[in-house]
């Protein structure tokens, strides 16, 4: 009978599953990040790292300046007041200033030193296309899917001009003002499709499909996304349930692409702080239970926001294939939560999952962001052969190397390509 492992097995599982975990690119399949092409919108570099909003609401629980006058501070200047209250005043232990300190020590640039000018050279003495190809090197990236808004007046003309792609930045259509914004967002939809009118009839049905497979195409997007507030229910007496079940969803079909759902977040609570001002609630599930149960044809992507919501949704994954939990969102992206809520979710869902996207923002929290994630990761999953082991079943490198690739990207892959649910 077996009841355990040796030290010495324990160890070399460790050894194992830490070594193919560091060394399997992953494809990061949620971002904020831009190909290349975009030019400044692709943010990069030590002050859009420090001015990233996780960092900016965390320099008012010490800073004093008025929030109007933060704001009218210029990027460098505000990068230095939180270098300032954050990094030499107080010590950085949090994740998001931790995340700051791991990238930059990946870069092989020192930070004992506390010499912002210094790092701020480093920089300045890189090429934006040896920049990218660096931080896809060292946070060990084969691709990283966008976050694109046709609805977006910097991004929507480079579009509709036309680029030479970087096939490592694949795009997602980002949908929020279509569900969230009616009859708001009408004139803007006009701009593609005149058939579109405030009446939610079959002909403004008929035209938001146009205008969705006009942008899917010029994306060439891997999925439809849209964030959705706590409030969010389903079905309901209003146009986003008329709009998901008559024009989003039959689209989605059609081409065969997943709908990703984040829910939770709530808007501007503290409008003061623009970005860094949006907050998270408890969300009702029984929204989602119901969009799997009503569609079966259709795939869902779906991350929560709040941690109460984490063991809802794993249960609601079990009963519905044609859901696929994803991520570590927003709040949610810190060690303490990404380690229990992957243990969750394996010991739920098995692997049929992906655990972790960057949300990255900054192109260089690519690396920080997997860096931290990958280490909770091989961990959960040592302890998990461990305990299998410990049954009598053994684990070879081969499943160890396929099990990865899975929870990499491979399964949210496998999930995107099936075009069939029982």
């Amino acid at each position: 009978m077996h009841t355990g492992i040796s030290d010495r097995r324990r160890a070399q599982l460790a050894e194992q599953v830490d070594r193919t975990v560091h060394e399997t690119p992953v494809f990061d399949i949620h971002t904020h990040l831009y190909d290349p092409a975009f030019g400044p919108l692709l943010l990069y570099g030590i002050d859009d790292l420090l001015t990233y909003h996780y960092l900016v609401a965390e320099v008012f629980r010490y800073s004093s300046l008025p929030y109007a006058d933060f704001w009218r501070l210029p990027k460098k200047e505000q990068a230095d007041h939180i270098w300032e209250h954050l990094f030499v005043r107080h010590s950085p232990i949090s994740e998001a200033c931790r995340g700051v300190l791991t990238t930059l020590q990946s870069f092989g640039l020192e930070v004992g030193p506390r010499e912002l000018p210094r790092i701020r050279q480093w920089y300045a003495e890189q090429t934006p296309e040896a920049f990218v190809n660096l931080c896809f090197e060292t946070a060990n990236l084969r691709q990283v899917c966008m976050t694109n808004s046709p609805f977006d007046p910097l991004e929507r003309p480079l579009w509709e001009k036309g680029f030479t792609r970087d096939e490592r930045f694949v795009g997602g259509l980002r949908i929020d003002p279509v569900l969230l914004d009616w009859p708001n967002v009408v004139p803007q939809l006009q701009d593609d499709d005149d058939a579109i009118q405030s009446e939610l009839n079959q002909e403004t049905f008929d035209g938001i499909r146009r205008f969705l497979e006009k942008w899917t195409q010029i994306l060439k997007a891997h999925y439809l996304m849209v964030s959705l507030p706590p409030s969010f229910q389903y079905p309901d007496k209003g146009p986003i349930t008329q709009i998901l079940d008559r024009a989003v969803l039959p689209h989605c079909r059609e081409h065969h692409l997943p709908l990703a759902l984040m829910i939770g977040v709530k808007r501007a609570v503290n409008p003061a702080l623009q970005l860094a001002g949006d907050g998270m609630g408890r969300s009702d599930l029984q929204a989602l239970e119901s969009l799997c149960q009503a569609h079966p044809s259709n795939s869902f992507l779906c991350t929560v926001l709040a941690r109460e919501n984490q063991h809802e949704l794993c249960v609601i994954a079990r009963k519905f294939p044609n859901l696929h939990v994803f991520g570590c969102w927003w709040f949610t992206n810190i060690p303490e939560l990404i380690n229990e809520m992957t243990r969750l979710r394996l010991e739920l869902l098995g692997l049929s999952v992906t655990p972790q996207h960057s949300d990255a923002r900054v192109l260089d929290q690519v690396i920080y962001k997997w860096r931290h994630s990958r280490q909770i990761i091989a961990s959960v999953l040592t302890e998990k052969y461990v305990d299998l082991e410990g049954t009598g079943w053994t684990v070879s490198q081969e499943e160890i190397q396929r099990d990865v690739q899975s929870l990499l990207g491979g399964e949210f892959e496998r999930f995107c390509n099936q075009t069939g649910f029982p």
